[in-house]
């Protein structure tokens, strides 16, 4: 683990991480790798860090996912994540975990925050489901076979400010963000495990988009290269700022971007830009 000797962030900020991983299926090895990352992040600073999606689990076989899926609360991935968040004090925003659900047949991909004393803040489970093919990649994905949906919208207090939780494909449905803001939301956290192709076209505008659209910052934490199972992964794990520039990026690579959030920006612009006071719908 690396030297947790801090660097401090600029008085009236949080500063943040976003991590970008390669993910497998030996939840021990992935374990490993997140928590020498997390000593990097603590050690420059961050007070707030982001997990991708899929982030202790890429499972070879959509079903392979039931066997390590834990109930919210218990099960030794949710308990090394709580010791890590624990010892380096580190806020932890788990991209997505595995949780069981209430059809055995199928488990939730779920955002789980972890409080710097270990203890569960927070809990998302993914509401949009990447049910699509890509003809020209011959690839199909039916996440719905195997994950439940969520039904609730969630929001997480944080040092960065509150923090609107989103899953990957939930990206691609405004409404969700705007109902954030809505709530309060002026950070999106948005792990994901974004295809190559579709990542290529859509992910940096999309997540643009939304920062604009709600002038609120963009934490996307992403998987990138090959996976065990054979697919492929687009990365560029990127943090934006409410105006819509990209402050930090990682194209590819496992490691870390980290930004320091300026919650007197965020507060400034809403004001002088009052874009959120003047819908009509």
């Amino acid at each position: 683990m690396a030297d947790v000797s801090q660097e401090r962030a600029p008085p009236g900020t949080c500063r943040v991480a976003a991590v970008q991983l390669n993910s497998g299926d030996r939840v021990d090895a992935n374990l490993d790798r997140i928590e020498s990352l997390l000593g990097e992040a603590k050690a420059r600073g961050c007070r707030v860090a982001m997990l991708p999606e899929n982030c202790a689990f890429v499972a070879m076989r959509d079903e392979d996912r039931l066997a390590v899926a834990e109930p919210c609360g218990s099960g030794p991935i949710q308990a090394r994540l709580a010791d890590i968040a624990r010892r380096l004090e580190l806020q932890i925003v788990a991209g997505s975990l595995p949780l069981t659900s209430d059809d055995p047949g199928r488990a939730s991909g779920a955002t789980v925050v972890f409080g710097r004393d270990g203890r569960i803040e927070a809990v998302y489970r993914k509401l949009h489901l990447f049910d699509v093919d890509i003809p020209e990649r011959d690839e199909s994905y039916r996440e719905s076979a195997f994950h439940a949906p969520g039904t609730e919208v969630v929001t997480a207090d944080s040092e960065a400010g509150v923090l609107g939780l989103t899953i990957c494909y939930d990206l691609r449905f405004p409404e969700l963000y705007r109902r954030l803001a809505q709530d309060g939301a002026t950070v999106f956290s948005i792990p994901a495990a974004f295809t190559d192709a579709t990542g290529k076209a859509h992910w940096e505008p999309l997540l643009r988009a939304r920062a604009i659209e709600n002038l609120a910052w963009v934490v996307a934490a992403a998987q990138h290269g090959r996976h065990p199972n054979g697919r492929r992964t687009w990365g560029h794990t990127m943090i934006v700022d409410p105006w819509g520039r990209i402050v930090a990026s990682l194209a590819a690579g496992e490691g870390l971007v980290t930004a320091d959030i300026d919650h007197r920006y965020t507060a400034r612009l809403r004001r002088i830009f009052p874009v959120l006071e003047h819908r009509r719908l």
